[in-house]
């Protein structure tokens, strides 16, 4: 034990403050005040730690007072007794706290990290700007500035409740992302517990189903009785548009694949294109039969030197799909390029004979029954040509109102 030396005062001890060294102010055994070269002055204690000499900092000089050092001094004196090393209390309670600041992560911060993170999963690039600007317009005005562990279920229904209603679908969207990031924000640790933001088991017993508030809005389409009609007037409109549409519906494919098909994935003479997987929903290649009709939509347009396009725009870029919607709104449609897959599904079950399965994969649809997508290896091209010839001989075809029009099965 430090002998005690005599106790000074208040005033002592700010005229030992101006001399450098170690001095004792008494009061407390083994207390002194540092004062340093460059004038600064701080508390000590001296004293024996697990049997060992330490000198525990109990704060600087003047912010800390004569009494305040008194008091602290036998603060640290009580642990040692209790057998604790106040210096490593002191280490460890600073640890605590910068790991609690490592884990004091704002829902924005969370957000930010979670699409850095996922991003690059996405296949489509505008995927990550819809990610930032539904969280950014809707969670972000509630959630944003809140921290991540303390994000609640009332924090989730002040978000969704105002748009579940009207704006069913982008509610939706906005409770699965907030959903998606408190999940990713829990596996890093920033936060515990249930996710306030999920649907099943908890947010379905709150809210109506999205499908009992919200009509589902299909992609509007022309009908299959008029579709001859409509490819009649399309071949008498110019423009590279025009063509384009034309060809998209010959094929029933998407309005991307068509606006990015290139020549090299073309085989004239096989009457085939090949879209490479890269450029398909389902990031599988799809091998399109060519009717006759959309073969000749090919030999009808110009050669380009140096193109790769088949429908290129302006400075040789793809076509924008406005391009193709304004084709027919010129013609005075509602309807949208997307719901000629629609007008070509609706003939397949309703006019043909051909099988459901031939139809949806024409479509290049993703097969939900994962038995049925193992079984399934090939892409039954041969049958498929023979649908799509059929396809566009119907669409060349006048159908009057309510005549079926059956094809043979095919074995």
């Amino acid at each position: 034990m430090p002998k005690k030396a005599v106790e000074i005062g208040a005033l002592r001890v700010s005229r030992l403050a101006k001399q450098p060294g170690r001095h004792a102010v008494g009061g407390v055994a083994g207390l002194h005040l540092l004062v340093k070269s460059n004038g600064n002055a701080a508390w000590l204690l001296r004293s024996l730690v697990g049997g060992k000499r330490k000198d525990i900092g109990l704060g600087g000089y003047p912010d800390v007072t004569l009494a305040g050092a008194k008091e602290a001094a036998r603060r640290s004196r009580d642990l040692i007794v209790q057998g604790v090393d106040p210096v490593e209390q002191r280490r460890q309670a600073r640890a605590l706290l910068m790991a609690e600041n490592a884990k004091a992560k704002t829902f924005a911060d969370c957000a930010t990290m979670f699409i850095d993170a996922k991003g690059d999963e996405w296949r489509n690039p505008k995927h990550r700007q819809q990610w930032e600007n539904t969280l950014k317009t809707y969670a972000e005005p509630v959630l944003g500035e809140l921290m991540v562990r303390d994000i609640s279920l009332a924090h989730v229904l002040e978000v969704v409740e105002p748009i579940w209603k009207t704006k069913t679908e982008t509610a939706t969207r906005v409770r699965g992302r907030i959903e998606a990031v408190l999940d990713w924000a829990a596996v890093r640790g920033y936060r515990e517990g249930d996710n306030p933001a999920r649907w099943k088991g908890h947010l379905e017993q709150l809210l109506p189903k999205p499908s009992k508030v919200s009509k589902v809005d299909h992609h509007p389409a022309v009908p299959v009785d008029e579709a001859s009609a409509f490819l009649e007037a399309l071949r008498r409109m110019e423009g590279m548009g025009a063509r384009a549409l034309e060809f998209l519906i010959l094929t029933a494919a998407r309005s991307g694949e068509v606006r990015g098909a290139t020549w090299d994935e073309i085989d004239m003479d096989a009457r085939l294109w090949t879209v490479p997987a890269d450029r398909m929903k389902a990031k599988r290649v799809h091998r399109v039969p060519l009717s006759k009709q959309a073969i000749r939509v090919l030999e009808a347009l110009p050669k380009i030197e140096g193109g790769k396009l088949l429908f290129p725009g302006a400075k040789g870029k793809p076509l924008s799909l406005m391009s193709i919607s304004a084709v027919m709104r010129r013609m005075g449609l509602e309807a949208v390029p997307h719901g000629f897959r629609s007008t070509f599904r609706d003939w397949a079950a309703e006019r043909t004979n051909f099988p459901r399965e031939l139809a949806e994969m024409a479509l290049a649809h993703t097969i939900e029954s994962k038995v049925e997508a193992a079984y399934r290896r090939g892409d039954l091209l041969v049958k498929r040509s023979q649908m799509m010839q059929a396809w566009a001989d119907f669409c060349e075809t006048p159908v009057k109102k309510g005549n079926v029009v059956p094809h043979a099965r095919i074995g």
